[in-house]
């Protein structure tokens, strides 16, 4: 039989619990900042701001389409060559022309075109203000998921130091006892096998606890290297943390959640469209102003007035009022119209999906909180149980009426216990967070 070196065992399980506890803590980071880093940088949220830019700029330019549009112009032409001046008669003319205008034009009607865009305008930026707000809302659930995730973890890892701690005293008691001669040396090798076992527990919680905070230093787009979190005390939850009905639940999230809300935005903004698509079969009225005057000058004659003199001359105002009555378009305004009404009736049936897959999601969070509490509870009862039943054990093997083997199965039978009573109570507390979340409450407290 190969022989186990003992001391290389537990050297070796030092290294890797005190080699992890020496992990570089750079930063700390507390919930309340990694919320707040992520909805400052999250990439999704900068690129939803800059889309509120866009629609800022958006409105500003519907509202200077009410205002008049103004040109001005100058111009200047060379003519060089004969000209015929009278029939039959040529002559060879260099002629210099300067013109100088500026003019206005503006819209009087045209269907309720621009005002129906400038509101649709605004309805976008209300729209995209409130999908930004639902991109916040997620992605800060994501962080406290990930948060949490991370305390789990770390709580799975002292769990496993601690067993890890329990199986090396185990094993130097059952050293003792066989020096001393009271129980057979295959003993030793159980217990070598069972502090191995334990070994390789450290190591797996060490790694899931390392990728939890990798996961989360990616979401808040940081770097890993000295990345860690403030350990937040959660304690036992209770049954008190659990809503009683899901109705209220419910019935807030339909009346404030950003989803619900943009749904119904949408409705206005095809609504609008459709009115916009209208406008094509109103005539449009428009008027323009515009005052010029220009200069000519001739080698033929030296008798032209001076430049300034014909500009002053020569000045005119002229005056325009324009109608234009849409008769055949091609089909064009008449499938305008049908299209921006079938997006109606599709902005109709996304309001009923949202409120249906808001309601669906509402439902299932709040079965999974009463199926985590329930799992939670029982988790508490089995430990208790395995703990009264490993104690019953121990000392059954210390008066050697159980074997080493039947003691390590109670063991990891409390081991396991104590491991999904971790389990669910993150599990639960995640639960109830979200059923906060849809409640507007806030999550990072």
């Amino acid at each position: 039989m190969m022989k186990i070196n003992i001391k290389s065992i537990l050297t070796g399980a030092c290294i890797v619990c005190v080699g992890f506890s020496a992990y570089a803590q750079d930063k700390v980071w507390t919930l309340e900042e990694s919320v707040k880093h992520a909805l400052e940088n999250n990439i999704s949220i900068v690129q939803a701001q800059n889309t509120l830019l866009l629609n800022e700029q958006d409105i500003i330019a519907s509202k200077g389409s009410f205002l008049p549009s103004v040109s001005g112009s100058a111009g200047h032409s060379l003519s060089v060559g004969n000209t015929e001046l009278f029939p039959g008669q040529f002559a060879d003319r260099t002629s210099n022309s300067t013109s100088f205008s500026v003019g206005a034009n503006q819209t009087i009607f045209n269907g309720f075109r621009l005002t129906n865009v400038y509101k649709q305008s605004q309805l976008n930026l209300e729209t995209n203000q409130l999908e930004l707000q639902r991109i916040k809302d997620d992605i800060s659930l994501n962080v406290v998921n990930s948060y949490l995730n991370i305390l789990f973890n770390k709580e799975n890892l002292e769990s496993a130091k601690a067993q890890y701690e329990f199986s090396k005293k185990q094993l130097n008691q059952v050293q003792e006892l066989v020096d001393a001669g009271v129980q057979p040396k295959a003993n030793i090798y159980d217990a070598q096998a069972t502090l191995s076992r334990d070994v390789q527990s450290v190591t797996v919680a060490e790694n899931n606890y390392e990728l939890s905070l990798l996961s989360l230093s990616q979401l808040l787009q940081v770097d890993f290297a000295g990345f860690d979190v403030e350990v937040i005390d959660v304690v036992d939850p209770s049954a008190e943390l659990m809503y009683d009905n899901v109705n209220p639940i419910l019935n807030y999230a339909i009346e404030n959640r950003s989803e619900i809300k943009v749904a119904e935005k949408n409705i206005e903004s095809s609504k609008l469209s459709t009115e916009i698509s209208k406008s094509g079969f109103y005539p449009t009225v428009s008027a323009g102003y515009s005052f010029g005057s220009n200069v000519f000058f001739t080698n033929l004659t030296d008798t032209e007035d001076r430049f300034f003199q014909q500009l002053n001359d020569q000045k005119a105002h002229s005056f325009r009022l324009s109608v234009n009555i849409p008769i055949f378009s091609g089909y064009q305004n008449k499938t305008a119209v049908a299209k921006s009404q079938i997006q109606e009736q599709n902005a109709l049936l996304g309001l009923e999906q949202a409120k249906l897959t808001l309601e669906a999601n509402v439902q299932r969070a709040f079965t999974d909180a009463k199926s985590a509490l329930r799992a939670y509870e029982a988790a508490k009862v089995s430990l208790e149980s395995q703990e009264l039943a490993f104690s019953n054990s121990e000392e059954r093997y210390n008066i050697g009426v159980m074997n080493a083997f039947d003691l390590e199965q109670s063991r990891l039978r409390l081991v396991n216990a104590e491991a999904s009573l971790i389990n669910a109570k993150y599990d639960f507390v995640f639960k109830t967070k979200v059923l906060d979340f849809y409640l507007g409450k806030p999550i990072t407290q």
